[in-house]
């Protein structure tokens, strides 16, 4: 079989999956947003290219709660820089396909993300239906930790260097104490970091899993990688069957489909596959009436 047909009936594979599903798990990582424009920092290479005044330093180095406290332009440069880049971006064509088709089943979807960046809230997901567990640059709470308040960081503007990626501006500042906010964010070896909505968020997820237990549920997951593999792990365990869309990792347990290209090139032709056996059911429908 040639690699082409091969793709094709890996599509038709999921295709059918999904329109035999009674509840559909969506998982995204950072490819996810890839199709949008959105960088996925893949290796210090990666993120090099997308901040190339941090050459030399490491996402995880940058991605740390102690800027806040000892470099504050530094931290809201790099984190000010992201919540312009994640404001600007309007969410690819595929959110709307995935949406569209949780909304047609059964038991419904719900959507497990470790992306910070809100879009899927932005495409029209309702925001009971996502859990985003790595946290959202779209609240911010008190970097010094003066109480558990998470709020919206919907009036902040940033203002950042693109030359030196610090920020101009002042940092914004809790509305308690006056301290740095920082964005409600789990960063690497962060301690400081307030759950509370993210708890939130875990507890509807658990009810929806309660609901749709022994049921047909279809994970797919999209841009999820290993360096960071909760969201892959979190779709292996929960789904009865894994579709795996991940240009360069797409390997899965037994029985998974694999697909190994980008998220918006995957759901646009398992699409195409879907509404040509909903079109050729409704013509046999028309047919015996």
């Amino acid at each position: 079989m040639s690699e082409f047909s091969e793709l094709e009936s890996l599509y038709a594979r999921a295709a059918e999956a999904i329109r035999s599903a009674e509840a559909l798990l969506i998982g995204a990582g950072a490819g996810m947003g890839v199709d949008s424009g959105l960088p996925d920092f893949r290796g210090d290479t990666g993120f090099w290219k997308a901040y190339p005044p941090f050459r030399g330093r490491s996402f995880s180095e940058l991605s740390t709660p102690h800027w806040f406290h000892n470099d504050p332009a530094l931290a809201w440069g790099f984190f000010g820089h992201r919540l312009n880049l994640y404001r600007g971006t309007t969410p690819h064509a595929g959110f709307q396909i995935l949406r569209r088709w949780g909304e047609s089943l059964p038991l419904g979807y719900f959507v497990f993300t470790s992306n910070v960046d809100g879009h899927f809230q932005r495409a029209g997901f309702p925001e009971e239906r996502v859990l985003e567990c790595h946290g959202s640059i779209h609240y911010l709470q008190c970097a010094e930790g003066c109480s558990g308040a998470i709020w919206s960081s919907a009036e902040v503007r940033v203002e950042v260097d693109e030359a030196t990626m610090r920020s101009r501006s002042d940092p914004p500042r809790c509305p308690r104490c006056s301290a740095i906010a920082r964005p409600n964010i789990l960063m690497f070896g962060d301690a400081e970091w307030h759950p509370g909505r993210s708890r939130e968020q875990h507890s509807r997820y658990r009810d929806w899993l309660r609901r749709v237990s022994g049921r047909r549920v279809v994970a797919l997951e999209m841009g999820a990688g290993l360096a960071i593999p909760t969201v892959r792990q979190e779709c292996e365990q929960r789904g009865q069957l894994l579709i795996r869309i991940n240009p360069r990792e797409a390997d899965t347990p037994r029985r998974g489909i694999p697909l190994a290209v980008g998220a918006l090139e995957a759901l646009r032709k398992i699409d195409d596959v879907i509404r040509s056996h909903d079109q050729t059911d409704v013509a046999a429908t028309d047919r015996v009436d």
